[in-house]
């Protein structure tokens, strides 16, 4: 090419763009125009290499620094004149990552194949009171754990594993893709780098048999739903004598009769009679530790909150207790007798006289609604 297109334009980024947008952009152009995907693209070979030269560039800070301010000539300078796009063999490493994406490699195998176990996960279902105080949970899972019979190397008692014939123990081999020759788990052993001639009975050579194993959990006091409690080494075990996973213990809390819970506050719904809430009066409300009392004072209105302070919940990290808040809700009486209903009559007789005085909210809603439809 006589004269090199601005490296944003080949990538087709701004010039402000982030290092993820510059990695997506020359992944989007290498699948597209590697040789080996387009074989009948005459063009392809050119514009992958001049999208892997831009990636290049624009990659690495400093490289992209002197682009910036000097354009072309500066990184050519720099780099003491040589031509990062002519030829594939000098940018292994910058690409590697990106290969490995577009020939399906397993980059980064384990010669020796050695894996950590698996992480697990248990959803843990608690009352509202054994959330608030802490409790202590037995629970049973499943999990992969080390045989016995073999001690996790898969192979029969009083034989070994031997080095495998297709990689020589290294657990990789070298797949030739086209113009580029790279590297992938070995299909044979799996990345171990050995193979069981005579596998072990008991778990037919993976090293690992399903069990079951009771734990015991200690609940903190105050977690809340979906909290996490984390038991190290308790998940799966590792593949040839790498690392335990952990168990991840999930709070799921049931719905109480009585409460809601806010983070570490309580709510409750309190039904009080029409006469309590007209004259005022003590009611006793529940709490998690028992009964409390409020003074309910006169011409309480429905909806009405009470806050009983630090009767709420412990939060799971430091001292401090939410609140309880009770929510006043009036209650309509039923199966009224004879007697009560004459009562009610003579009572509402006396409003009607003075609505506004006794009623004000009713009054100022009227009013409203007379504004409303007035022409």
């Amino acid at each position: 090419m006589s004269k090199k297109r601005d490296y944003y334009t080949v990538l087709g980024v701004p010039r402000d763009a982030s290092d993820e947008d510059v990695k997506k952009a020359y992944r989007k152009l290498a699948m597209k125009h590697h040789p080996d995907r387009a074989p009948d693209d005459k063009g392809a070979e050119d514009k992958f290499k001049e999208a892997k030269e831009a990636y290049e560039i624009l990659s690495d800070a400093k490289k992209r620094a002197t682009y910036d301010q000097f354009g072309h000539a500066g990184v050519e300078q720099a780099a003491g004149g040589a031509r990062g796009g002519e030829g594939f063999g000098g940018f292994s490493d910058a690409f590697g990552d990106i290969f490995g994406e577009i020939f399906g490699a397993q980059r980064g195998g384990r010669g020796n194949g050695v894996y950590r176990g698996a992480d697990l996960r248990y959803n843990l279902e608690l009352t509202l009171e054994e959330a608030a105080r802490g409790t202590e949970a037995k629970i049973r899972i499943p999990a992969m754990e080390g045989c016995g019979t073999c001690h996790g190397t898969g192979a029969k008692p009083g034989t070994q594993p031997k080095e495998c014939p297709s990689c020589h123990g290294r657990g990789e081999v070298r797949v030739s893709q086209g113009f580029f020759s790279i590297q992938q788990t070995c299909p044979t052993c799996h990345g171990s780098g050995k193979v069981i001639p005579d596998p072990c009975a008991t778990c037919h050579g993976v090293g690992r048999v399903k069990k079951h194993k009771t734990l015991s959990v200690k609940i903190p006091q105050g977690v809340d739903q979906d909290d996490r409690i984390r038991l190290s080494g308790e998940g799966e075990a590792g593949m040839n004598g790498g690392p335990p996973g952990d168990l991840y213990v999930v709070v799921n809390l049931k719905a109480h009769a009585v409460f809601q819970r806010e983070g570490a506050d309580l709510h409750c719904e309190m039904p009080i009679s029409f006469a309590t809430a007209a004259l005022g009066g003590e009611i006793e409300i529940p709490t998690l530790e028992g009964h409390a009392n409020i003074k309910i004072p006169p011409e309480t209105q429905t909806g009405q909150v009470f806050r009983l302070r630090g009767k709420g919940i412990k939060q799971v990290r430091g001292t401090h207790h939410g609140d309880l808040f009770c929510h006043v809700a009036i209650e309509t009486p039923v199966k009224l007798t004879h007697r009560q209903k004459e009562l009610l009559r003579e009572f509402e007789a006396i409003n009607d006289k003075d609505p506004g005085a006794h009623n004000p909210r009713a009054k100022s809603f009227m009013d409203k609604v007379r504004d409303f439809f007035a022409p």
